[in-house]
């Protein structure tokens, strides 16, 4: 294999260490080794930045990237906030709102696939909003934690601004496969 086509390869492996990283993560909640946790979080989420941009740099997007890179964001979002959860460090309520809203997007996108087997990655703009929401309150978060730093009530106002995007993204996927359904059956008639 050239040294070009190595370099390809690149992002999708950023990718793969990050989908590695959140066992660690969650490891390091548990034991309560929040620094460590903070900052194997924001490596990971900078790694997602540069698998972005060195799949633009060096051509290198691929199919497989287009669907590891949303499932390592998810897990390490899910895996973060369910062991945030169960530490008490965030509210249960937001942990099962965020864990059933991917459950339902990835439902849907599989149901879709199985019966058109032409699905195309791509969130939509609430969904992008709510990812940045969630990442900036897992930040936050793990930053209170292990670099013992306080900002009075960022944390409470990030929590329900989570939700409230949480629950609107999973409403506007919900009508999203809805219409494809109709459009599908539609189209078999």
């Amino acid at each position: 294999m050239s040294v070009i086509g190595s370099l390809s390869l690149l992002p999708n492996l950023i990718t793969l260490a990050r989908l590695l990283a959140v066992p660690v993560t969650v490891y390091l909640l548990l034991e309560s080794a929040y620094t460590a946790a903070f900052w194997v979080f924001v490596a990971a989420g900078l790694s997602d930045a540069l698998d972005g941009y060195l799949a633009e740099r060096l051509n290198a997007h691929s199919r497989i990237g287009a669907f590891l890179d949303p499932l390592a964001d998810k897990t390490l979002i899910v895996g973060v906030f369910v062991t945030l959860g169960y530490i008490g460090h965030v509210p249960v309520w937001l942990v099962m709102l965020i864990a059933f809203r991917d459950l339902l997007i990835i439902g849907g996108a599989l149901l879709f696939h199985t019966m058109t087997h032409s699905l195309k990655m791509a969130p939509l703009t609430i969904s992008k909003l709510n990812t940045a929401a969630q990442i900036a309150l897992a930040a936050v978060v793990l930053a209170e934690l292990g670099l013992r730093l306080s900002v009075p009530y960022l944390s409470p106002a990030l929590t329900y601004f989570v939700g409230a995007t949480t629950f609107v993204s999973g409403a506007a996927y919900v009508v999203k496969w809805g219409r494809l359904a109709v459009n599908l059956e539609q189209d078999d008639q």
